[in-house]
């Protein structure tokens, strides 16, 4: 936990492809050859004439205007269902029933209404333009007539079927609305059931997103520690209580080290009123790191271990644990660190169930010490296929019935390389969108991020505004999209790489200051 690695270049680079209006029909008949000859004459007479002639008015079309003149002054006119630039026919679109001119672009729509845009040397893929732009967050069909997603898509309800930029959705039927949301398409049946289109073109059941959802207040400000600081627990209490943190989030795994410095915090922690936020820390391998060799050999032995540890902290008042750090980002479980996680195929089919079973042990082992205490489950960067594979009991592979994994607490790790969590981009460089508001409507548990910072080579001058522009966003979602703490990555690193304090407690400016400051100015109430 001390050291970190930092995923670089998510965005990874996106292919892209040419699409050329189609119709249907080869060449062009002889009289309808002859017609477009003579249009193609006018044309260069036309574009003659216009030299140094101002563009079109914006919103011009063909029909019902006879030509369309852009930018450059070149000229550009319809006959026949062809597309003629200067009189020279356009040999990439046929069967064209308009030309338009908006925001000095030319665009075509052919006979199957879809658009296309000129690039200056070819046509892509668009939308009709004079449709606007990525439609208002919130925007709900009906009363809307469509909905227009980041990625330019349009979509349209009709007849309780769902479509695509005028393609029927082959899995959607009965919808009663269509919901554009946190970045993230939503459709409601007419029983009432919502559900949310996933990077793997599958609906999901789901919440309603706009419901929002207010964690208890008390806990919203935490930072993380160790267990092996060179701090007494009375000082760690100090220390947060001049910061203004009320959760302290520290890791362990059943030695009598680590859990003995555990139970001196609990102590203190239990006395002051504070959140102690137990890491029960098993993974994947055995003490000597070896990979366990089946799910239900990883699931005894985090148990085991879990139990233990909840045996030793709950008299203590510990109530809430993490089960596992950083899981999804196990070299054995994600097969490119520079991915983003959202497609299952991101993931290793063999070792899943390993991880799998860890979680479900220390879930299991906690709870068979304290049946109500909350045990969250722990991912990284944009791993929501990680999530919901675990929740739903998914395999990489696709194949299902297998154990689900269900949670009391989301907790994310948001660490900016990762990207505003917010705006979470996606693989493929895709469009961003809100996570917090995403697991909110797929698990309905309050969502933590337990470690966050800003990148270790960054000046402290960019740390300090990194602190007070990411937790202005944190408090502006505690209560509408769960979010119940977030911890800071950590107190001391021992220099100022990410610690907020130096091992003897001095603050490291202005990070310390900026932090002390906007919780001063922002109450967790």
């Amino acid at each position: 936990m001390k050291r970190r690695q930092f995923l670089g270049c998510l965005t990874a680079a996106a292919s892209s492809y040419v699409l050329v209006a189609c119709g249907g029909g080869g060449g062009a008949s002889g009289a309808g050859s002859a017609s477009n000859a003579a249009t193609g004459t006018n044309a260069i007479a036309n574009a003659s004439a216009a030299t140094g002639a101002t563009a079109s008015p914006d919103g011009t079309t063909v029909p019902s205007a006879t030509s369309i003149v852009d930018n450059g002054a070149n000229v550009w006119t319809l006959s026949n269902g062809l597309i003629y630039k200067n009189g020279v026919k356009d040999p990439n679109s046929y069967n064209v029933v308009m030309l338009l001119w908006v925001g000095g672009s030319v665009y075509q729509e052919n006979t199957s209404k879809a658009f296309y845009k000129y690039t200056g040397t070819t046509w892509v893929a668009s939308l009709d333009p004079r449709l606007g732009g990525t439609s208002a967050d919130g925007t709900a069909i009906p009363p809307a007539s469509y909905i227009i997603d980041k990625a330019n898509n349009q979509w349209t309800l009709s007849n309780g079927y769902i479509y695509k930029n005028g393609v029927k959705d082959p899995y959607s039927y009965n919808v009663s609305m269509l919901l554009w949301y946190g970045g993230m398409i939503y459709q409601q049946g007419t029983g009432g059931q919502f559900y949310v289109l996933t990077w793997m073109a599958t609906w999901k059941p789901c919440n309603d997103p706009r419901v929002n959802m207010a964690a208890t207040a008390g806990s919203f400000y935490g930072i993380n520690g160790h267990y092996d600081y060179p701090f007494t627990p009375t000082q760690v209490v100090a220390a947060l209580h001049a910061l203004g943190c009320t959760t302290y989030r520290v890791g362990c795994v059943n030695s009598s080290t680590q859990v003995n410095s555990l139970v001196g915090l609990a102590k203190a922690f239990q006395a002051a009123n504070m959140t102690l936020f137990t890491l029960v820390d098993y993974g994947l391998r055995d003490s000597t790191g070896t990979l366990y060799t089946s799910e239900s050999a990883a699931y005894s032995a985090a148990y085991s271990g879990a139990a233990a540890i909840a045996t030793a902290l709950a008299p203590y008042g510990v109530t809430m644990y993490e089960c596992g750090n950083e899981l999804s980002r196990d070299p054995a479980i994600i097969l490119n660190s520079a991915t983003a996680g959202t497609n299952n195929a991101d993931f290793n089919n063999a070792n899943w169930p390993i991880m799998r079973g860890a979680i479900r042990g220390m879930i299991a082992g906690i709870k068979s010490v304290q049946p109500n205490a909350k045990c969250g489950v722990n991912f990284c960067v944009a791993d929501i296929a990680a999530s919901d594979m675990l929740w739903d009991g998914f395999q990489p592979d696709g194949s299902g019935g297998h154990p689900t994994v269900h949670w009391d607490i989301t907790t994310w790790h948001n660490y900016s390389p990762y990207g505003d969590v917010f705006n979470l981009g996606t693989d493929g460089a895709g469009p961003g969108f809100n996570l917090p508001s995403y697991c909110k409507a797929r698990y309905g548990v309050p969502f933590m991020i337990t470690e966050w910072n800003l990148a270790p080579e960054q000046s402290e001058t960019a740390r300090g505004a990194y602190v007070t522009q990411q937790l202005g966003e944190f408090y502006a979602a505690r209560k509408t999209q769960g979010i119940q703490s977030v911890m800071y990555y950590e107190l001391t690193s021992g220099d100022d790489t990410y610690g907020i304090v130096l091992d003897n407690l001095t603050p490291i400016q202005p990070t310390y200051g900026a932090f002390q400051s906007f919780v001063q100015a922002n109450p967790d109430n």
